[in-house]
């Protein structure tokens, strides 16, 4: 007869580190492919005949239907109310609706630089004070070198469109809302597939018929194309694929390595406006980018979660 007690039987071996640091990589890549994308989207449906809230409806109705097929696969999420509207108010709701509107007065760069470049300090200071996450020299080195790429992609950007302002501060917000999720996933160990599943099944419940009841929309006056791109994009691909990675991201590596992977985001992002927006960067820009990837390089090297 075993000497096991049923606990220890019942215990899931661990994952090995070096295979998990593996997937988190890979994860946080592919947020940073689709957080790319999102902020270059949402920039050109200012060009379309869309408002912020229509753009939140798109988001939500797009992201409904995959939501209850995962939660008739898997199951409904099962997260305390008070966690799971504290998930929704930050992740769901702050972060992208501040964004959409933030994206009527400042352009791509200003996102980019405010909502992903920053996000790595925002996170790293609540971090650090919920979680008590500390960092070594080549974290601090890493997070360095992205500060000056940030500064000079502001620098570079910046100047050139009077009356961003509004613009701009919507963008801080927005991230700071995205790094309280941050570290409320890590802190209260939430799992990716919960994550993801509630993020895309409950907002829509609450948001959609307030939208169709009350909120301002031009939808009427948008083509059938946008609409439908817009619908996939906003709701599939940054509410549920970026969702999913970007917990699982975050679980694997810790807020800090993946927040630092996801800065090139600004970089990416402001190299593409370029020829897709007509947004294009200076030679302190292309500076400014460089710098970005010598930091997250430094910063994915660093052993320290």
């Amino acid at each position: 007869m075993s000497t096991e007690s049923p606990a220890a039987t019942l215990k899931a071996p661990p994952l090995r580190p070096a295979r998990e640091r593996l997937i988190g990589l890979a994860c946080a890549m592919g947020v940073l492919a689709v957080w790319t994308g999102f902020l270059l989207s949402s920039r050109f449906a200012t060009r379309q005949a869309f408002t912020g809230w229509d753009m939140a409806a798109l988001r939500y109705a797009g992201s409904l239907p995959v939501g209850l097929a995962m939660a008739a696969a898997f199951g409904w999420p099962r997260l305390p109310p008070l966690r799971c509207l504290t998930l929704m108010a930050t992740a769901a709701f702050g972060y992208p609706i501040l964004a959409y509107f933030g994206f009527r007065y400042a352009p791509t760069a200003h996102a980019a630089v405010l909502m992903t470049g920053v996000l790595p300090f925002a996170a790293a200071l609540l971090g650090a004070v919920f979680l008590s996450e500390h960092f070594s020299r080549k974290r601090l080195l890493s997070l360095g070198v992205v500060a000056g790429g940030i500064l000079l992609l502001a620098g570079d950007t910046f100047g050139a469109h009077p009356g961003a302002w509004r613009g701009d501060l919507l963008f801080l917000m927005a991230c700071l809302s995205w790094a309280g999720f941050t570290v409320l996933i890590r802190r209260w160990g939430v799992p990716a597939l919960t994550a993801t599943t509630m993020l895309a099944l409950y907002p829509p419940l609450l948001y959609l018929p307030l939208w169709w009841l009350a909120l301002p929309s031009a939808m009427g006056d948008a083509s059938w194309g946008a609409i439908g791109y817009q619908l996939v994009y906003q709701g599939f691909f940054a509410v549920v694929v970026a969702g999913f990675l970007y917990t699982r991201a975050v679980n694997a590596l810790g807020s800090a390595r993946t927040t630092t992977i996801t800065a090139l985001t600004p970089a990416l992002a402001a190299l593409a406006a370029g020829p897709l927006l007509e947004e294009w960067l200076g030679w302190a820009g292309l500076l400014g980018v460089a710098l970005v990837s010598i930091g997250m390089v430094l910063g994915v090297m660093s052993g320290r979660r």
